[in-house]
Protein backbone atom coordinates (compact mmCIF):
# COMPACT_ATOMS: atom_id res chain seq x y z
CA UNK A 1 0.00 0.00 0.00
CA UNK A 2 1.48 3.40 -0.90
CA UNK A 3 1.71 5.36 2.40
CA UNK A 4 1.10 8.90 2.27
CA UNK A 5 1.43 10.83 5.44
CA UNK A 6 0.89 14.36 4.60
CA UNK A 7 -2.28 16.17 2.83
CA UNK A 8 -3.61 19.56 1.97
CA UNK A 9 -7.68 19.91 1.67
CA UNK A 10 -10.58 22.33 1.28
CA UNK A 11 -13.45 22.21 4.02
CA UNK A 12 -17.08 24.29 3.81
CA UNK A 13 -19.28 23.75 5.71
CA UNK A 14 -23.27 24.77 5.21
CA UNK A 15 -24.94 27.65 5.05
CA UNK A 16 -27.88 28.08 7.31
CA UNK A 17 -31.00 28.24 5.92
CA UNK A 18 -32.79 31.70 5.15
CA UNK A 19 -36.18 32.86 7.29
CA UNK A 20 -39.12 32.95 5.98
CA UNK A 21 -41.13 36.47 6.32
CA UNK A 22 -45.15 35.64 6.45
CA UNK A 23 -48.28 36.45 8.17
CA UNK A 24 -50.48 34.09 9.26
CA UNK A 25 -53.63 33.78 6.63
CA UNK A 26 -56.45 32.07 8.16
CA UNK A 27 -60.37 31.92 7.64
CA UNK A 28 -61.29 33.20 10.97
CA UNK A 29 -58.20 35.77 11.78
CA UNK A 30 -58.03 38.58 9.36
CA UNK A 31 -55.23 40.31 11.33
CA UNK A 32 -52.77 37.15 12.06
CA UNK A 33 -49.49 38.90 12.72
CA UNK A 34 -45.74 37.48 11.61
CA UNK A 35 -44.99 33.57 11.53
CA UNK A 36 -42.27 33.14 9.36
CA UNK A 37 -40.44 30.75 10.66
CA UNK A 38 -36.63 30.03 11.32
CA UNK A 39 -33.71 28.53 8.62
CA UNK A 40 -32.01 25.02 9.50
CA UNK A 41 -28.33 25.07 10.58
CA UNK A 42 -25.90 24.25 7.98
CA UNK A 43 -23.30 20.95 8.51
CA UNK A 44 -20.59 20.76 10.12
CA UNK A 45 -17.16 19.52 8.67
CA UNK A 46 -16.33 16.93 11.00
CA UNK A 47 -13.03 14.85 11.63
CA UNK A 48 -12.94 11.26 12.43
CA UNK A 49 -10.95 8.59 13.56
CA UNK A 50 -10.88 5.25 12.03
CA UNK A 51 -9.65 2.23 12.41
CA UNK A 52 -9.74 0.65 8.49
CA UNK A 53 -7.76 3.74 7.40
CA UNK A 54 -3.94 3.77 7.72
CA UNK A 55 -2.40 6.33 5.44
CA UNK A 56 -3.93 10.12 3.63
CA UNK A 57 -3.73 8.30 0.47
CA UNK A 58 -7.49 9.32 -0.31
CA UNK A 59 -6.87 12.84 0.17
CA UNK A 60 -4.62 12.85 -2.60
CA UNK A 61 -7.47 12.21 -4.98
CA UNK A 62 -10.08 13.86 -3.32
CA UNK A 63 -8.94 17.36 -1.81
CA UNK A 64 -12.46 18.87 -1.48
CA UNK A 65 -15.14 18.83 1.42
CA UNK A 66 -18.28 20.47 1.77
CA UNK A 67 -21.39 19.98 3.79
CA UNK A 68 -25.00 20.81 3.27
CA UNK A 69 -27.32 24.01 3.51
CA UNK A 70 -30.30 23.93 5.70
CA UNK A 71 -33.66 23.92 5.06
CA UNK A 72 -35.28 27.28 4.99
CA UNK A 73 -37.95 28.64 7.17
CA UNK A 74 -41.51 28.16 6.48
CA UNK A 75 -45.06 29.52 7.66
CA UNK A 76 -46.83 28.85 10.57
CA UNK A 77 -42.98 29.35 12.25
CA UNK A 78 -41.69 25.93 11.24
CA UNK A 79 -38.38 25.92 11.54
CA UNK A 80 -35.98 24.56 8.05
CA UNK A 81 -34.24 21.11 8.08
CA UNK A 82 -30.56 21.26 9.78
CA UNK A 83 -28.42 19.80 6.93
CA UNK A 84 -26.19 17.21 7.58
CA UNK A 85 -22.63 16.99 9.09
CA UNK A 86 -19.86 16.32 6.53
CA UNK A 87 -17.38 13.88 7.73
CA UNK A 88 -14.41 12.73 7.11
CA UNK A 89 -12.87 9.67 7.85
CA UNK A 90 -8.62 9.81 8.51
CA UNK A 91 -6.58 7.23 10.55
CA UNK A 92 -5.62 7.64 13.87
CA UNK A 93 -2.41 10.04 14.61
CA UNK A 94 -3.80 12.71 12.38
CA UNK A 95 -2.43 16.42 12.89
CA UNK A 96 -4.96 18.92 11.82
CA UNK A 97 -3.71 22.38 11.14
CA UNK A 98 -5.05 25.61 9.73
CA UNK A 99 -2.96 25.84 6.24
CA UNK A 100 -2.57 30.02 6.62
CA UNK A 101 -2.18 30.04 9.81
CA UNK A 102 -0.86 26.60 11.03
CA UNK A 103 -2.82 26.96 14.39
CA UNK A 104 -3.52 22.80 15.35
CA UNK A 105 -6.70 22.63 15.50
CA UNK A 106 -6.66 18.88 16.71
CA UNK A 107 -4.78 16.23 17.38
CA UNK A 108 -6.37 12.93 16.93
CA UNK A 109 -4.95 10.04 18.70
CA UNK A 110 -7.82 8.08 19.63
CA UNK A 111 -10.26 6.03 17.41
CA UNK A 112 -13.40 7.47 17.82
CA UNK A 113 -12.23 11.01 18.28
CA UNK A 114 -14.06 13.49 16.44
CA UNK A 115 -13.35 17.39 15.86
CA UNK A 116 -15.18 19.74 14.32
CA UNK A 117 -13.00 21.98 12.44
CA UNK A 118 -15.90 24.31 10.31
CA UNK A 119 -18.80 25.05 11.76
CA UNK A 120 -22.27 25.60 9.95
CA UNK A 121 -23.73 28.42 9.54
CA UNK A 122 -26.87 29.00 11.57
CA UNK A 123 -30.54 29.51 10.24
CA UNK A 124 -31.90 32.79 9.26
CA UNK A 125 -34.48 34.23 11.73
CA UNK A 126 -38.37 34.14 10.48
CA UNK A 127 -39.93 37.53 10.58
CA UNK A 128 -41.95 36.22 13.77
CA UNK A 129 -38.47 36.32 15.48
CA UNK A 130 -38.08 39.91 15.52
CA UNK A 131 -41.93 41.23 16.94
CA UNK A 132 -41.76 43.42 19.69
CA UNK A 133 -44.24 46.02 21.18
CA UNK A 134 -42.79 48.67 19.02
CA UNK A 135 -42.75 46.65 15.63
CA UNK A 136 -45.90 44.74 15.86
CA UNK A 137 -45.76 43.53 12.12
CA UNK A 138 -41.62 43.44 10.95
CA UNK A 139 -41.62 41.86 7.43
CA UNK A 140 -38.14 41.19 7.25
CA UNK A 141 -36.49 38.22 7.94
CA UNK A 142 -32.63 37.01 7.87
CA UNK A 143 -30.59 35.27 5.26
CA UNK A 144 -29.08 32.08 6.78
CA UNK A 145 -25.46 32.87 8.03
CA UNK A 146 -22.64 31.52 5.87
CA UNK A 147 -20.65 28.22 6.91
CA UNK A 148 -16.94 28.67 7.42
CA UNK A 149 -14.62 27.43 4.94
CA UNK A 150 -10.75 26.89 5.00
CA UNK A 151 -7.53 25.07 3.94
CA UNK A 152 -6.19 22.22 6.35
CA UNK A 153 -3.09 20.51 6.42
CA UNK A 154 -3.38 17.20 7.76
CA UNK A 155 -0.25 15.26 8.58
CA UNK A 156 0.14 12.19 9.84
CA UNK A 157 2.56 10.91 12.84
CA UNK A 158 2.99 7.11 13.40
CA UNK A 159 1.66 5.65 16.71
CA UNK A 160 4.04 2.97 17.51
CA UNK A 161 5.55 1.99 20.54
CA UNK A 162 9.49 1.37 19.32
CA UNK A 163 11.26 3.65 16.90
CA UNK A 164 14.23 2.37 14.77
CA UNK A 165 16.65 4.80 13.83
CA UNK A 166 20.12 4.59 12.24
CA UNK A 167 22.26 5.14 9.23
CA UNK A 168 20.99 3.64 5.94
CA UNK A 169 21.81 0.09 5.72
CA UNK A 170 22.68 -0.69 9.34
CA UNK A 171 19.84 -3.52 9.34
CA UNK A 172 16.73 -1.62 10.52
CA UNK A 173 15.00 -3.24 8.18
CA UNK A 174 15.94 -6.99 8.59
CA UNK A 175 15.39 -6.39 12.31
CA UNK A 176 11.83 -5.40 12.23
CA UNK A 177 11.35 -8.50 9.46
CA UNK A 178 13.08 -10.69 11.49
CA UNK A 179 10.69 -10.21 14.79
CA UNK A 180 7.81 -8.94 13.18
CA UNK A 181 5.39 -9.75 10.23
CA UNK A 182 6.02 -6.90 8.81
CA UNK A 183 8.30 -7.60 5.30
CA UNK A 184 10.02 -4.32 3.96
CA UNK A 185 12.04 -4.46 1.56
CA UNK A 186 15.73 -5.59 1.98
CA UNK A 187 18.44 -4.87 -0.35
CA UNK A 188 22.49 -3.41 -0.10
CA UNK A 189 21.72 -0.22 -0.97
CA UNK A 190 21.32 2.89 0.54
CA UNK A 191 17.61 3.83 1.34
CA UNK A 192 15.59 0.97 0.67
CA UNK A 193 12.97 2.00 3.15
CA UNK A 194 11.33 5.58 1.51
CA UNK A 195 8.35 4.98 3.62
CA UNK A 196 8.02 4.20 7.55
CA UNK A 197 7.24 0.40 8.05
CA UNK A 198 5.01 -0.76 11.07
CA UNK A 199 5.12 -4.37 12.60
CA UNK A 200 3.31 -5.81 15.68
CA UNK A 201 6.22 -7.90 17.75
CA UNK A 202 4.38 -10.37 19.93
CA UNK A 203 5.32 -11.28 23.53
CA UNK A 204 3.40 -14.13 23.71
CA UNK A 205 -0.35 -14.37 24.41
CA UNK A 206 -2.64 -11.53 24.42
CA UNK A 207 1.09 -9.03 24.97
CA UNK A 208 2.91 -7.17 22.12
CA UNK A 209 4.08 -3.70 20.78
CA UNK A 210 4.32 -1.88 17.63
CA UNK A 211 8.01 -1.11 16.04
CA UNK A 212 8.07 1.43 13.22
CA UNK A 213 11.25 1.07 10.92
CA UNK A 214 11.61 4.72 10.35
CA UNK A 215 13.47 5.26 7.02
CA UNK A 216 17.27 5.87 7.81
CA UNK A 217 18.65 9.49 9.27
CA UNK A 218 21.41 11.41 7.73
CA UNK A 219 23.70 14.08 9.32
CA UNK A 220 21.70 17.28 8.51
CA UNK A 221 18.07 15.46 8.96
CA UNK A 222 17.14 18.11 11.27
CA UNK A 223 17.10 20.95 8.61
CA UNK A 224 15.16 18.82 6.26
CA UNK A 225 18.56 16.86 4.64
CA UNK A 226 17.25 13.76 3.10
CA UNK A 227 13.73 14.28 3.80
CA UNK A 228 14.57 14.40 7.42
CA UNK A 229 11.93 16.56 8.52
CA UNK A 230 9.09 13.79 7.06
CA UNK A 231 11.23 10.80 8.84
CA UNK A 232 11.98 12.57 11.93
CA UNK A 233 7.87 13.06 12.48
CA UNK A 234 7.57 9.57 12.86
CA UNK A 235 9.48 9.10 15.63
CA UNK A 236 7.81 12.10 17.89
CA UNK A 237 5.18 9.85 19.60
CA UNK A 238 7.42 6.63 20.05
CA UNK A 239 8.05 5.60 23.45
CA UNK A 240 11.25 4.35 23.02
CA UNK A 241 13.85 4.43 20.75
CA UNK A 242 16.31 1.50 19.12
CA UNK A 243 19.42 3.15 17.63
CA UNK A 244 20.56 0.76 15.03
CA UNK A 245 24.52 0.53 14.34
CA UNK A 246 26.76 -1.09 12.17
CA UNK A 247 29.21 -2.82 14.32
CA UNK A 248 30.73 -4.07 11.14
CA UNK A 249 31.16 -0.68 9.93
CA UNK A 250 30.47 -2.39 6.50
CA UNK A 251 30.16 1.22 4.55
CA UNK A 252 33.17 1.86 5.84
CA UNK A 253 31.59 4.43 8.70
CA UNK A 254 32.88 4.62 12.45
CA UNK A 255 29.37 3.48 14.60
CA UNK A 256 30.61 5.88 17.54
CA UNK A 257 30.32 8.68 15.22
CA UNK A 258 27.38 7.30 13.24
CA UNK A 259 25.74 7.19 16.98
CA UNK A 260 26.61 10.76 18.00
CA UNK A 261 25.93 12.21 14.95
CA UNK A 262 22.05 10.73 14.72
CA UNK A 263 21.60 11.88 18.36
CA UNK A 264 22.37 15.82 17.37
CA UNK A 265 19.94 15.17 14.52
CA UNK A 266 17.61 14.64 17.03
CA UNK A 267 18.34 16.80 19.84
CA UNK A 268 18.21 20.17 16.75
CA UNK A 269 14.97 18.67 15.85
CA UNK A 270 13.23 18.32 19.35
CA UNK A 271 14.99 19.03 22.83
CA UNK A 272 12.20 16.62 24.16
CA UNK A 273 12.63 13.81 21.50
CA UNK A 274 16.36 13.99 22.39
CA UNK A 275 15.54 12.77 25.79
CA UNK A 276 13.50 10.11 24.97
CA UNK A 277 14.66 6.33 26.28
CA UNK A 278 17.12 4.65 24.03
CA UNK A 279 18.60 1.24 23.32
CA UNK A 280 21.99 1.08 21.75
CA UNK A 281 21.25 -2.20 19.24
CA UNK A 282 24.70 -2.93 17.75
CA UNK A 283 23.70 -5.17 14.79
CA UNK A 284 25.81 -7.48 12.25
CA UNK A 285 28.09 -8.73 15.02
CA UNK A 286 27.78 -12.25 12.88
CA UNK A 287 30.51 -10.68 10.48
CA UNK A 288 34.28 -10.90 12.27
CA UNK A 289 35.25 -7.25 11.73
CA UNK A 290 32.37 -6.34 14.21
CA UNK A 291 34.24 -7.86 16.99
CA UNK A 292 36.60 -4.73 17.28
CA UNK A 293 33.91 -2.50 17.74
CA UNK A 294 31.68 -3.85 20.17
CA UNK A 295 34.37 -2.57 23.32
CA UNK A 296 33.87 0.74 22.27
CA UNK A 297 30.05 0.70 21.56
CA UNK A 298 29.60 -1.13 24.57
CA UNK A 299 31.85 1.40 26.62
CA UNK A 300 29.44 4.59 24.66
CA UNK A 301 26.21 2.96 26.08
CA UNK A 302 28.12 3.03 29.51
CA UNK A 303 28.70 6.22 29.50
CA UNK A 304 24.96 7.35 28.26
CA UNK A 305 23.64 5.76 30.92
CA UNK A 306 21.50 3.49 28.35
CA UNK A 307 21.00 -0.50 27.58
CA UNK A 308 23.35 -1.95 25.22
CA UNK A 309 22.50 -5.27 22.93
CA UNK A 310 25.14 -6.60 20.41
CA UNK A 311 22.78 -8.71 18.15
CA UNK A 312 22.72 -10.46 14.10
CA UNK A 313 19.11 -9.81 12.72
CA UNK A 314 20.68 -11.85 9.90
CA UNK A 315 21.18 -15.04 12.58
CA UNK A 316 18.56 -14.02 14.95
CA UNK A 317 21.56 -13.99 17.56
CA UNK A 318 20.19 -12.38 20.92
CA UNK A 319 17.21 -11.34 19.04
CA UNK A 320 14.81 -12.60 21.85
CA UNK A 321 16.52 -11.64 24.79
CA UNK A 322 16.24 -7.84 22.98
CA UNK A 323 12.75 -7.98 22.19
CA UNK A 324 11.74 -9.98 25.80
CA UNK A 325 14.05 -6.42 27.52
CA UNK A 326 11.68 -4.06 25.12
CA UNK A 327 8.48 -5.56 26.60
CA UNK A 328 9.45 -4.82 30.11
CA UNK A 329 10.90 -2.06 29.51
CA UNK A 330 7.46 -0.50 27.73
CA UNK A 331 5.86 -2.05 30.66
CA UNK A 332 8.55 -0.05 33.30
CA UNK A 333 7.69 3.41 31.51
CA UNK A 334 6.02 6.30 32.61
CA UNK A 335 3.53 7.54 29.80
CA UNK A 336 3.96 11.64 29.24
CA UNK A 337 1.50 13.76 30.04
CA UNK A 338 0.43 15.64 26.33
CA UNK A 339 0.54 19.63 26.62
CA UNK A 340 -2.81 21.41 26.62
CA UNK A 341 -2.12 22.35 23.04
CA UNK A 342 -2.20 19.13 21.70
CA UNK A 343 -5.79 18.56 23.24
CA UNK A 344 -8.60 18.55 20.29
CA UNK A 345 -9.94 21.84 19.66
CA UNK A 346 -13.12 22.85 18.12
CA UNK A 347 -12.79 26.19 16.21
CA UNK A 348 -14.42 28.99 17.78
CA UNK A 349 -14.57 32.30 15.79
CA UNK A 350 -16.91 33.61 18.71
CA UNK A 351 -14.18 33.63 21.35
CA UNK A 352 -11.99 35.48 19.42
CA UNK A 353 -11.03 39.24 19.80
CA UNK A 354 -13.32 41.07 16.99
CA UNK A 355 -11.48 44.65 16.79
CA UNK A 356 -13.08 46.78 13.91
CA UNK A 357 -10.55 46.99 11.13
CA UNK A 358 -10.38 50.25 8.77
CA UNK A 359 -8.41 49.76 5.89
CA UNK A 360 -7.76 51.25 1.91
CA UNK A 361 -6.91 49.65 -1.35
CA UNK A 362 -5.99 50.60 -3.83
CA UNK A 363 -8.61 52.84 -5.46
CA UNK A 364 -8.95 54.57 -2.55
CA UNK A 365 -12.12 53.03 -0.97
CA UNK A 366 -12.45 51.96 2.31
CA UNK A 367 -12.76 48.78 3.40
CA UNK A 368 -14.71 47.65 6.78
CA UNK A 369 -13.20 44.58 8.22
CA UNK A 370 -15.12 43.04 11.57
CA UNK A 371 -16.18 39.54 11.42
CA UNK A 372 -19.52 39.93 13.38
CA UNK A 373 -20.37 42.96 11.00
CA UNK A 374 -19.44 40.87 7.91
CA UNK A 375 -21.67 37.90 8.88
CA UNK A 376 -24.97 40.21 9.34
CA UNK A 377 -24.07 41.56 6.16
CA UNK A 378 -24.36 38.41 4.90
CA UNK A 379 -27.26 37.53 6.70
CA UNK A 380 -29.48 41.02 5.92
CA UNK A 381 -31.57 41.20 2.97
CA UNK A 382 -30.88 44.88 1.83
CA UNK A 383 -34.20 44.70 -0.67
CA UNK A 384 -36.82 45.07 2.58
CA UNK A 385 -36.65 48.59 4.47
CA UNK A 386 -37.34 47.33 7.68
CA UNK A 387 -33.94 45.07 6.82
CA UNK A 388 -32.39 47.92 5.67
CA UNK A 389 -33.11 50.24 8.75
CA UNK A 390 -32.31 47.65 11.22
CA UNK A 391 -28.52 46.85 9.53
CA UNK A 392 -28.16 51.42 9.94
CA UNK A 393 -28.97 51.04 13.65
CA UNK A 394 -26.40 48.75 14.13
CA UNK A 395 -23.85 50.72 11.94
CA UNK A 396 -25.10 53.29 14.68
CA UNK A 397 -24.41 51.33 17.90
CA UNK A 398 -20.92 50.86 16.22
CA UNK A 399 -19.81 54.10 15.85
CA UNK A 400 -18.74 53.44 12.61
CA UNK A 401 -18.99 56.68 10.95
CA UNK A 402 -17.22 57.97 13.63
CA UNK A 403 -14.07 55.64 12.74
CA UNK A 404 -14.91 56.39 9.28
CA UNK A 405 -14.56 59.93 9.82
CA UNK A 406 -11.29 59.80 11.41
CA UNK A 407 -9.66 57.65 9.01
CA UNK A 408 -10.30 60.65 6.24
CA UNK A 409 -13.88 59.39 4.58
CA UNK A 410 -15.78 62.31 2.27
CA UNK A 411 -19.05 62.49 1.21
CA UNK A 412 -19.88 59.70 -1.82
CA UNK A 413 -16.64 57.61 -1.44
CA UNK A 414 -17.08 53.53 -1.43
CA UNK A 415 -17.20 51.69 1.60
CA UNK A 416 -16.61 47.37 1.38
CA UNK A 417 -18.16 45.22 4.23
CA UNK A 418 -17.69 41.51 3.07
CA UNK A 419 -19.81 41.44 -0.38
CA UNK A 420 -21.61 45.02 0.21
CA UNK A 421 -20.37 48.05 -1.54
CA UNK A 422 -21.87 51.41 -1.07
CA UNK A 423 -21.51 54.88 -1.09
CA UNK A 424 -21.08 56.70 2.21
CA UNK A 425 -22.94 59.62 3.17
CA UNK A 426 -23.40 61.99 6.20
Amino acid sequence: MQFIDRSKISVRAGDGGNGKSSFRREKFVPKGGPDGGDGGKGGDIVLEVDANINTLLNFKFNRRFTAGNGGAGDVKKQYGRGAEDCVIKVPQGTLVKDADTGEVLADLTELGQRAIVAKGGRGGRGNAKFKSASRRAPTFAEFGEPGESRELLLELKLLADVGLVGYPSVGKSSLIAAVSSARPEIADYHFTTLVPVLGVVSLGYEKSFVMADIPGLIEGAADGVGLGHDFLRHIERTKLILHVVDAAAVDGRNPLDDFKKINIELKRYSEKLSKRPQILVANKVDLPQAKENLPALEKLAAQEGIEFFAISAATRENLDALINFIGKKLDDLVPEEEPVQDAVKVFDVEKEEDPVIIERNDAAEFIVRNKNLEKIVAMTNFDNSEGLRRFQFIWRMKNLDDFLKARGIKEGMTVHIGDLEFEWHE
